[in-house]
């Protein structure tokens, strides 16, 4: 496997990955999109914390893929419950220590 290290940008911090060279668009064309919904989210809903933004592009692109089918398919209908439920929880917790 041909892993090389990159530095990705979201929200505003610097993420050092090791991906493989097969993986790298499609992880750069990931932080775009993030970056992108971010923006929009701001633009939509002014001075929230980047961490509900963040919360925000979770659950929306959870929701795309479930809509597309991908969630059942790739975790399963269960697995996918509990990751979602995990998700929740996680942003629950972020939200309470603010």
């Amino acid at each position: 496997m041909n892993e090389v290290s990159i530095n990705v940008t979201i929200a505003n911090r610097v993420y050092p990955l090791k991906v493989t060279v097969e993986e790298k668009p499609r992880i750069l064309k990931a932080v775009e999109i993030i970056n992108e919904r971010i923006t929009e989210f701001e633009m939509s809903y002014g001075a929230k914390d980047k961490q509900d933004y963040l919360a925000m592009c979770a659950l929306q692109a959870v929701a795309e893929g479930i809509k597309m089918g991908v969630g059942s398919m790739v975790y399963g209908e269960d697995n996918l419950d509990q990751r979602i439920d995990s998700l929740d929880e996680l942003i629950d917790g972020i939200l309470e220590n603010k």
